[in-house]
């Protein structure tokens, strides 16, 4: 039995039916494909973002979930990591191979290394069980939001020695070979590097890069900073690129 958090949080965002408008002002609710195998979960999860305005669709294992995929092609899908048939893991390599949709995946594991993996095959997100089910329907509005921005105008590759970053193209480079990086991890990376020598809490990249300003969830930053570690710098363990600045956050140190 999974257990919900009891906190409040306060959305400051706009209702679901707001977030995507189409041609002529005309209003298109957004669909969420909620994947998860414990009735309770995703009936309780269902009913919040109805509340909110989402349309919802429901799968209850891996088979479901992609059958459910292809046939609703849904704005976002929030993903349990636990499934039968094909876990979450393989459903957001398969979604990933054919679609750019949000995931945000949901899971009740707390070691990093699922958390690690589930972001290193195109997750955008993760949220841990138990959780707030006001709280996930705000992240699902940040992350619909960012979605369906504009993108920024693109700006003059950033070089960095053997880093270069061509935000026109949303690509990384080192030493000349292409980086893979998810979305996620570009627009961090970019941002920093955008603002050399600034540091920024945790809680301020999740404000400038994630919109979660009413959302506190660091442990997200610190996986994204260690999976770019571990893309863009030649030691990971001593950092050239992205410092860590004790008791205050991130910061970029382009020398």
């Amino acid at each position: 039995m999974i257990s919900f958090a009891s906190g409040e949080v306060t959305h400051r965002g706009a209702p679901a039916s707001q977030l995507i408008t189409g041609t002529a002002g005309s209003r298109q609710m957004p669909t969420i494909l909620v994947v998860e195998d414990e009735a309770i979960v995703s009936e309780v999860v269902s009913d919040y973002l109805r509340r909110d305005g989402f349309q919802v669709i429901t799968a209850a294992d891996g088979l479901a979930a992609m059958e459910k995929f292809n046939s609703a092609r849904p704005d976002l899908v929030l993903l349990d990591l636990m499934l039968p048939s094909i876990d979450g893991l393989e459903v957001c390599r398969r979604i990933r191979l054919q679609s750019n949709v949000p995931i945000i995946m949901v899971t009740a594991k707390t070691e990093e290394t699922d958390t690690i993996i589930g972001l290193g095959v195109g997750a955008d997100d993760y949220v841990a069980k138990p959780f707030s089910p006001k709280e996930l329907v705000a992240r699902v509005k940040a992350v619909l939001r960012r979605a369906s921005a504009p993108p920024p105008i693109a700006g003059d590759p950033l070089s960095f020695g053997q880093l270069v970053i061509r935000p026109d193209r949303r690509q990384v480079e080192l030493s000349g070979k292409a980086v893979d990086l998810t979305a996620r991890e570009f627009d961090l990376l970019e941002f920093l590097a955008k603002h050399p020598g600034q540091v920024f809490s945790r809680d301020e990249l999740l404000d400038k890069v994630w919109d979660w300003a009413y959302v506190s969830d660091g442990g997200t930053v610190t996986v994204h900073i260690r999976r770019l570690r571990q893309k863009i710098e030649p030691d990971a363990e001593r950092p050239r690129y992205l410092k860590t600045v004790w008791g205050a956050g991130y910061k970029f140190d382009p020398s």
